[in-house]
């Protein structure tokens, strides 16, 4: 049978699936609670927002303060890792609504002695909720109320502000209802701002022709720290297959000597609880992990759920593999690419559980053993969804640190479902959006559609595995303002280097590949050249720790321009006491000018009233007084990052 309420609560937002998923946050953030509340007929209807921590027993309360048309907001500010519940409770507030009523009958001149003694008894109902001296106050008006010689008295005190605001502050909740339970996840704040550099350690050494080390990768921590980074990615730091092993630039039969690729796990030599032999005993891994934090620089381990046809699995648990009626396992596809080196593992194994059970181990053995507590995962759309939502629930409860970057350049719903599940960034289709047009159909639908309240985005400008057409031109301007856009644009931000910053742009005929890809060979590279790219990323990763507007993606406003190949936009932080304004060129062969429109109405600021712009590359700053504002910008320093003063 239907609860006894007259309540209606709708639309609860923020909420995914009706509840299914959890919203994210990160410590410090703000939760912003929207619902239709309203009832029959014409009563004072009240509602709040009700949440709690996963380790509290007692519930805290805001309450919710109508905007019109029966919808209410309200905010609360979450301060601890793990989940928070929170659901929205509405009640006709009939202290109120005796008020309310009231006050209208004596504006109508009406007598309401009768009034009055039902109010003495909404005062006596809550008499043991209040403070003393709401007591003291209390006490005076049932005693007014009951007294008809205090008739007058009895009239201002029913409409006194202090009696409303005793009401409101204690309601009487008959027949309230409540919303069902909604959570939100609450991860620290590298969860949301993050800056990645991946290079390859077996590239790592001074010698050319020789395989580098984790001792190598060691001396290269000062650099990736000098340029602003805070999460060094490694790929795959296992034994690599020597069965069906890849040669240069994925060639089907390796040559001797070919090293083959990271991602083709597992050998003679071990598994996924193993390190290369080449690379170091797990005990040189510890040592660099430790190296790296002392420099600020958090180690993220890839994540990579495949074997190669010799990997140890291979042979000790068949039946995690799908065997053909020849005998062999079909290699990995992912037409028209061909993983011949790896074998993928077979999810619908009736030994699924011991199967699952053991990929848990391998997660937790790198953050047990080694203290890793990134992991960037390889592919995981190609696992099932629901494994994902258990094996990242049953890491972050034993250490709620872990952070989960989700390599899924897949279909759009794909990619919002592994976010669901559970990961806590995820790769995005950054790298190929171009144009003006492009990136604020983008941005649009990341920060101001369902999104924003799941899906945190992580901009990579290339990959190992992707040289997008736009970098192939080796253009410098190109790469200078595909990185600062990536950097202003989103909080969590990453690239594959050196390879980035020294401009690599060969690639294979027609594809989006890099040609003679380091994931086939070993590279040796000169760690010591300084140029412009090596300096401007620098630049903009220290203003990115400098400037909080910059660490957080959804606070963004587009601002009109009169020139299509200049993007121009305004970000903030939650309390807006840091406000930045990028205004960039996006053509690589010629200077442009334009005139920007300043976001008047977001500043809080006047027409004509002056404010000052500082552009935090050069230095150089400005006043501007007026709405629209000219710039010209080159494709030798293609951007300008202000930071604005009022």
């Amino acid at each position: 049978m239907q609860n006894q309420t007259r309540i209606v609560i709708e639309n609860v937002k923020p909420q995914l699936d009706s509840g299914v998923f959890f919203i994210k946050r990160i410590i410090g953030q703000k939760v912003v609670v929207t619902a239709n509340v309203f009832s029959d007929g014409h009563d004072v209807v009240a509602c709040s927002v009700k949440f709690k921590h996963e380790k509290e027993k007692k519930w805290q309360e805001v309450r919710m303060t109508e905007t019109g048309n029966d919808e209410w907001i309200a905010e609360f500010k979450v301060e601890k890792q793990g989940f928070y519940t929170y659901f929205v409770e509405g009640w006709v507030d009939y202290a109120l609504n005796w008020q309310h009523g009231t006050e209208r009958k004596i504006n109508d001149n009406q007598h309401v002695k009768s009034e009055l003694l039902e109010g003495a008894e909404y005062c006596q109902a809550i008499l043991k909720e209040v403070s003393k001296d709401e007591k003291a106050f209390l006490n005076n008006a049932i005693k007014a109320f009951q007294d008809e010689k205090r008739y007058n008295e009895a009239i201002a005190i029913a409409l006194s502000k202090e009696l409303h605001d005793i009401f409101y502050a204690h309601p009487t909740r008959t027949l309230a209802n409540n919303s069902i339970e909604l959570k939100v996840y609450v991860d620290r704040k590298k969860a949301l701002f993050s800056t990645w550099y991946e290079f390859f350690p077996r590239s790592a050494s001074e010698v050319k022709g020789k395989h580098g080390t984790f001792k190598d990768c060691e001396k290269l921590l000062p650099r990736v720290a000098s340029m602003g980074f805070d999460t060094l990615y490694f790929p795959p730091i296992h034994p690599i297959g020597e069965v069906n092993r890849k040669g240069k630039n994925n060639a089907t039969n390796a040559q001797p000597g070919d090293v083959g690729s990271p991602w083709g796990i597992g050998s003679k030599h071990g598994g996924h609880k193993f390190t290369h032999p080449e690379l170091g005993t797990i005990d040189d891994f510890k040592s660099l992990v430790k190296a790296a934090k002392k420099l600020g620089i958090e180690v993220a381990m890839d994540y990579a759920l495949q074997a190669a046809p010799d990997h140890p699995y291979v042979k000790d648990f068949p039946q995690w593999f799908k065997w053909r009626p020849d005998g062999t396992v079909q290699y990995a596809e992912n037409p028209p690419k061909k993983y011949q080196d790896i074998q993928p593992i077979y999810f619908e194994s009736g030994d699924w559980k011991n199967l699952w059970k053991e990929l848990l181990d391998v997660a937790l053995f790198w953050v047990e053993e080694c203290d890793i507590r990134v992991f960037r995962v390889d592919n995981p759309h190609t696992k099932p969804f629901y494994f994902w939502g258990w094996l990242i629930a049953e890491v972050k409860k034993k250490h709620p640190d872990v952070l989960f970057l989700a390599e899924a350049f897949t279909r759009p719903k794909i990619m919002n479902e592994l976010a669901k599940q559970g990961f806590t960034q995820s790769y995005t289709y950054y790298t190929w959006r171009n144009s003006k047009a492009e990136l604020i159909e983008y941005l649009e639908e990341l920060t101001k559609s369902e999104q924003k309240e799941y899906f945190r985005p992580n901009f990579w400008p290339n990959t190992p595995d992707i040289l997008p057409y736009a970098l192939q031109s080796g253009m410098e301007s190109v790469y200078l303002h595909k990185y600062f856009l990536a950097a202003t644009l989103s909080s969590s931000i990453g690239l594959y280097g050196p390879v980035y910053e020294y401009m690599i742009s060969d690639a294979m005929p027609g594809k989006e590949e890099y040609l003679n890809s380091e994931k086939y060979e070993v590279y040796h590279w000169d760690w010591t050249i300084q140029n412009k790219l090596v300096t401007v990323i620098s630049r903009l990763n220290r203003i990115r720790h400098e400037q909080p507007s910059l660490q957080q993606t959804n606070n963004i406003e587009f601002c009109a321009t009169d020139n299509d190949q200049v993007i121009a936009y305004y970000k903030y932080d939650d309390d807006k006491l840091d406000e930045t304004l990028m205004i960039c060129n996006i053509d690589p062969y010629y200077p442009k000018q334009a005139w920007v429109q300043l976001p008047l109405k977001s500043l809080k600021v006047q027409p004509g009233q002056p404010i000052k712009v500082v552009d935090l590359i050069t230095g150089n700053s400005y006043i501007w007084d007026k709405e629209w504002n000219f710039v010209e910008l080159h494709p030798s320093l293609p951007f300008h990052l202000f930071k604005i003063i009022k």
